[in-house]
């Protein structure tokens, strides 16, 4: 059977200002400073491919990890689904770069502040012929002040897309009880950004007053193989979110696939043949790029070279008890997930020997 092969990247991708790209992003994601080191780990980044690259080379099979340099980092926004993603361009570090390191550039300060709001949509919220409805410390933390001595009180909001573009929206505040509402505006935003019940919808605001909005995509996650998978969590040991989800969204997902025409389970973004390159440019030592998409449930696979030193340095072992964070997608709290450590996949011999990548926990 013939592989999917996907398109490359869309060169028209936008580019986002960081600040505002990282609001969107959610606080749980760390993108590593150029000069900084990291550790690379193939087997993560295939991970990320719509389908698993083959024909790797013995030279990559026998690397599971390399550390590497960033020579520079672009954070950009896909110009068909608006989701932020970051193209980084790494450097593999031969023994005297790893032992002296160039030091990493510090983030400039220019004082700019963004403000930020998440709110997973509702069915009524994501109904094209309906509104918006506004929570009231959205509404008071990023929308200009309403006049209240209106009946009813309203105004005309001018908001930002991450690819530049101004929607208009009409906020009021009316209803029994009063609440705050986007009405005139809001069903062409729907439609135009293709939202579902379950994304969620970002509101910025920097110190000058200039409102954005950006969109998180719900994420239906791949069924589980078998019924152990599905009781059990997967991550690194330098531990990000990865998490299987139940087989009850199974359905929507082909549905919603076939209605929007862009997946909705985390993966597919990446080309084998695109991930299978970049991979075999690591290992041998020459520059390569990686494209990564911050998505909830999905591991990092480029990490910084302090926390895996850290990681590496635990004698991991089944019996342990382990906890992760993970941040709701509406970014209101983060959920600490506890359990103990099933099972530790380290093998000695065959492909990917000597690979740290994956612990299981139930």
């Amino acid at each position: 059977m013939n592989r999917q092969v996907l398109p490359p990247l869309p060169k028209n991708a936008s580019t986002v200002d960081p600040k505002i790209w990282r609001a969107i992003a959610g606080a749980a994601v760390h993108i590593p400073a150029v000069n900084s080191r990291v550790y690379y780990f193939p087997q993560g980044h295939m991970d990320q491919a719509s389908s698993p690259p083959n024909n790797l080379s013995p030279r990559l099979l026998s690397r599971p990890y390399i550390l590497c340099s960033v020579s520079a980092v672009h954070f950009l926004a896909d110009p068909k689904t608006d989701e932020v993603f970051a193209k980084l361009f790494l450097q593999p570090l031969n023994d005297f770069a790893a032992i002296f390191p160039r030091v990493p550039a510090p983030e400039v300060d220019d004082g700019e502040r963004i403000f930020s709001f998440a709110k997973i949509l509702t069915p009524s919220d994501a109904n094209n012929g309906g509104g918006f409805s506004v929570p009231r410390f959205c509404a008071d933390s990023i929308f200009p002040p309403l006049d209240y001595s209106m009946d009813p009180p309203y105004q005309s909001l001018v908001i930002t897309d991450v690819h530049g573009i101004a929607w208009e929206f009409r906020h009021i505040y009316r209803g029994t009880p009063r609440r705050h509402l986007l009405t005139t505006g809001w069903s062409r935003f729907v439609n135009g950004k293709k939202l579902v019940a379950g994304d969620s919808v970002v509101f910025m605001k920097n110190t000058r007053g200039n409102m954005f909005i950006g969109i998180r995509r719900a994420v239906r996650f791949v069924p589980a193989r078998s019924a152990n998978d599905a009781t059990r969590l997967c991550l690194p040991i330098c531990g990000v979110r990865n998490r299987v989800d139940d087989e009850d969204n199974e359905e929507k997902q082909v549905e919603e696939k076939c209605r929007e025409e862009f997946s909705r389970n985390g993966k597919g973004k990446l080309s084998p043949k695109s991930v299978a390159e970049a991979a075999e440019l690591a290992a041998q030592g020459l520059a390569f790029e990686v494209v990564y998409y911050p998505k909830a449930g999905w591991s990092d696979f480029v990490l910084k070279a302090e926390v895996v030193d850290v990681a590496m340095s635990v004698t991991w072992c089944p019996g342990m008890r382990v906890k992760m964070a993970v941040e709701t997608d509406d970014s209101s709290r983060t959920t600490w997930f506890q359990g103990v450590v099933s099972s530790v996949s380290v093998p000695d011999h065959g492909p990917w020997g000597g690979s740290p990548w994956l612990v299981k926990f139930d």
